[in-house]
């Protein structure tokens, strides 16, 4: 008798091949046998009229905090992810001396937008090394993890102050080869890096004071590990992004190592700009590097209250200095002032064209539910005065808790990024789960990946999109015994309905330590998920068994 069978579903096992009828049974954590199953099982599934494919790999997440009190990493889990990615940026939560833990929050709050008040009710600080936090998180662990180290919490780790004024010594580099070892031993599946990110001060984060030297140092530890280098390249400009990704696949040669950047977006205005770096990613995976590009699905959907710092503002000094560092009442008084406000608007000029778009979503008082769904424009029509005036008003009536939606500010172009996915060398990911939780909700990137680019506009074939999410993605991650439904794999499985599966509509839940809220989106079309031979999540039962993995990545990588 096995442990689970399921039934006459369509399989789709990862490998891009056509999809085929047959019958999954389960022994254990393994797949034992696809084909005709006749023999009983302990607990079956009837997968009649869906899909069953390998568990779905979410390659850029920063989970690393919600696991501390989460570990489904919901609802990642129940949209068919089974293995997530944490450690991205150049942030993790360890190593990390004690010192140093209010320095990494204030980075987590700016560069990933988590709440502060999260990380004090919800951490229990009980670790400083790698090894010591893999085993915290293990506790209750639903879902698998590769968790990536981060460079500048490494650099923290050796360097203390002077990792965020200098570039490091000999013997400190020494040091943080040394540590990154110990990272890797203890499970790490490779390491995150970063040029582009700011600190709660807004300096460069600690990553940024690395030079060339210190990299390549690191890189070649990767390389005695064949583990992964992710970096976060300064993709504002091209010519910066082609000279990041010839200086990875300079290292992936040199050690033998996959490396990924993101992100990678396609907007109308940069589809040269993108042609011309995906031109160069195929000149350097013809030399035999590896340097896989992620890019998303989902189009850039921005939600924001000037509760909480917020990107969208980075580029007006002005604004993002009192959202970055004022109080509640510090940032009411400064919008409420005369020259202040005149300030303001005039520095918000450049975006004139955006404001009148802004959806209000979100409000706090019973006086301005009347204005929810509205654009700025209406709105400001309705109160006689302009769209970024009616944005602070509203902004100090309702305690900085009003929410402004930005819709489809980027990466929108169905055929072009639906060419962009389908592309061999792209790696579909970015999803940022768990991060930006007032910005925007990444759950359900796979459910669009299937409802929009293969069911809608047949883009992709359900066997590409598949095999991109599962496969592809375990290869490159060195991710051991998973991405297909094979005999002997680990039983990580996703079963759901091609005709159904889609993300859900976007909503305002408070599930956050600190009574915080955040955006989540529901799964719709995904029936059953199977982690480890266990049924992890169901729709008709929800989250169940608790089977999850921390994968380390292996030293012989698997050729893509």
């Amino acid at each position: 008798m096995y442990d689970l069978v399921i039934r006459n579903g369509k399989v789709v096992d990862g490998s891009g091949l056509p999809a085929f009828k047959a019958d999954v049974a389960v022994m254990g954590n393994r797949i034992v046998k696809i084909g005709q199953v006749p023999e009983s099982a302990r607990e079956e599934i009837d997968a009649a009229g869906k899909i069953v494919a390998p568990g779905f790999i979410d390659p850029h997440t920063h989970f690393d905090a919600q696991l501390l009190w989460d570990g489904c990493a919901k609802p990642a889990l129940a949209h068919g992810v089974t293995t997530i990615v944490p450690g991205n940026c150049s942030l993790s939560l360890a190593p990390l001396k004690a010192k140093h833990r209010m320095k990494l929050v204030g980075m987590f709050n700016q560069i990933e937008e988590m709440p502060l008040k999260a990380f004090k009710e919800g951490v229990v600080w009980d670790w400083e090394t790698f090894s010591e936090y893999i085993t915290r998180i293990r506790k209750g662990l639903a879902i698998n993890v590769a968790p990536l180290v981060g460079h500048s919490v490494i650099r923290l780790w050796v360097m203390n102050d002077a990792a965020m004024e200098r570039t490091a010594t000999d013997a400190e580099i020494a040091e943080m080869q040394g540590v990154l070892r110990e990272c890797l031993d203890a499970g790490a599946a490779g390491l995150s890096t970063s040029y582009v990110d700011m600190d709660e001060k807004l300096q460069p984060v600690p990553s940024r004071y690395a030079d060339a030297r210190e990299v390549e140092a690191l890189a070649s530890v990767l390389g005695e590990y064949g583990r992964v280098l992710q970096i976060v390249p300064e993709f504002y400009d091209s010519d910066l992004t082609i000279a990041r990704l010839d200086q990875l696949a300079e290292l992936s040669l040199k050690y033998n190592i996959p490396t990924t950047f993101s992100p990678l977006f396609m907007n109308a205005d940069n589809v040269d700009a993108v042609n011309r770096v995906m031109a160069r990613v195929d000149e350097q995976f013809a030399r035999g590097a590896r340097v896989w590009p992620q890019v998303q699905t989902r189009p850039i959907d921005i939600s924001f209250s000037f509760s909480v710092p917020s990107l969208l503002f980075m580029r007006f000094p002005s604004w993002y200095k009192i959202m970055r560092f004022g109080t509640t009442e510090e940032i009411s008084a400064f919008f409420s002032d005369v020259d202040n406000r005149q300030k303001l608007i005039a520095e918000a000029a450049p975006l004139q064209g955006l404001w009148p778009t802004l959806v209000l979503r979100h409000v706090e008082t019973d006086a301005n539910q009347k204005y929810v769904g509205k654009t700025l424009k209406e709105i400001a029509e309705l109160r006689s005065t302009t769209p970024v005036e009616a944005m602070m008003d509203l902004s100090i009536e309702e305690g900085l808790e009003a929410h402004f939606l930005s819709a489809g500010m980027g990466h929108n172009d169905d055929e072009k990024v639906g060419g962009l996915l389908n592309h061999p060398r792209v790696h579909i990911g970015a999803s940022d789960g768990g991060a930006h939780i007032l910005s925007f909700s990444t759950y359900g990137d796979t459910g669009y990946l299937f409802s929009h680019f293969v069911r809608d506009l047949n883009l992709m074939t359900v066997e590409s999109a598949v095999k991109k999410i599962t496969s592809d993605t375990a290869a490159i991650w060195g991710i051991p015994e998973r991405g297909m439904l094979k005999e002997g794999m680990i039983a990580d499985i996703a079963v759901f309905d091609l005709s159904t599966i889609a993300r859900g509509e976007e909503k305002f839940v408070n599930d956050v330590p600190g009574d915080g809220h955040r955006y989540v989106r529901d799964s719709h079309g995904v029936d059953t998920v199977i982690v480890g031979g266990g049924i992890a999540w169901s729709e008709a039962k929800g989250y169940q068994d608790v089977r999850g993995e921390v994968l380390p990545g292996v030293r012989e990588m698997v050729a893509a």
